[in-house]
């Protein structure tokens, strides 16, 4: 089997959900497609993707597809961009989703986003440029409880478990939500999570069930710690708040030149395009 090594990774957006925790915000929009401080959820996590060279896209939809699907070919005419649809969408979870990008990605690396994720380029660019081949971004600072993914590492920052039944006092911090996964080991996802689907009652795990998997057979994973840096999920009409107060202007597309540039100088980023 070849790998391909030699390109910037893919994208993988998981926007299969419904919201409901959301309601009434998500009554009429899907979650993916709210605003948040002035720009489209998912706008803003393609725009980050293009300022750090990411330019090939899959979307896994279910709940409003024919919106999400409108929406990026309005706002992104000429990106590469193949729709995955979960059929299933109310009666399975992230891990199916994930699972049915496996076509689309083949045996290309991947950046693996949950699409209700929010956060600063920064994050996205320090992902993309660990020589690592399998990495997670986690936030120390987080309460942790049952509904985070939780990570334990050990001293080298490798990871030894991860899931939301982890230990919290054990636990390093929470996973976020946006992992890279190499070309070698993106197979070995899939298959795992095809193995965990043949029984219906894993219809309902997160594609974190098949990390924990291939983690207990020696496949390494390492945690990259993102602590300080801005980010936030958005479950809940609360996290919308948070996600407002905590990016309250349009985002922007700035390339990694340009922004080498602007840290530099310590200047504000460039205007919204």
């Amino acid at each position: 089997m070849k790998y391909e090594n030699n390109r910037p990774p893919m994208a993988v957006i998981l926007a299969a959900g419904i919201g409901s925790r959301l309601r009434p915000l998500t009554d009429e929009s899907a979650k993916s497609l709210l605003s948040v401080g002035g720009s489209v959820i998912l706008e803003r996590m393609i725009r980050n993707c293009l300022s750090c060279g990411i330019s090939q896209f899959v979307l896994v939809l279910g709940h409003r597809a024919d919106e999400i699907k409108q929406f990026v070919d309005k706002a992104f005419r000429g990106i590469r961009v193949t729709y995955v649809i979960n059929d299933r969408y109310r009666d399975t979870n992230t891990g199916y989703s994930l699972m049915l990008a496996s076509a689309v990605v083949g045996t290309a690396e991947f950046i693996k986003f949950d699409a209700d994720v929010v956060f600063d380029t920064r994050i996205l660019r320090e992902l993309v440029d660990s020589d690592l081949p399998n990495v997670l971004c986690i936030d120390r600072n987080i309460a942790l409880a049952d509904e985070e993914v939780k990570v334990i590492t050990d001293g080298q920052m490798r990871v030894c478990e991860i899931g939301k039944t982890v230990d919290p006092i054990k636990a390093l911090g929470e996973s976020i939500g946006i992992e890279k996964i190499s070309a070698v080991t993106g197979p070995l996802v899939f298959a795992e999570l095809k193995e965990m689907m043949q029984s219906a009652a894993n219809a309902q795990e997160y594609y974190e069930a098949a990390y924990a998997r291939l983690i207990g057979k020696g496949v390494p994973f390492h945690a990259l710690d993102i602590t300080g840096m801005k980010w936030t999920e958005i479950d809940t009409v609360e996290d919308f708040a948070v996600a407002n107060a905590l990016f309250g202007s349009p985002v922007t597309t700035v390339s990694r030149g340009q922004q080498q540039v602007l840290d530099q100088a310590g200047t504000t980023p460039l205007r919204p395009i």
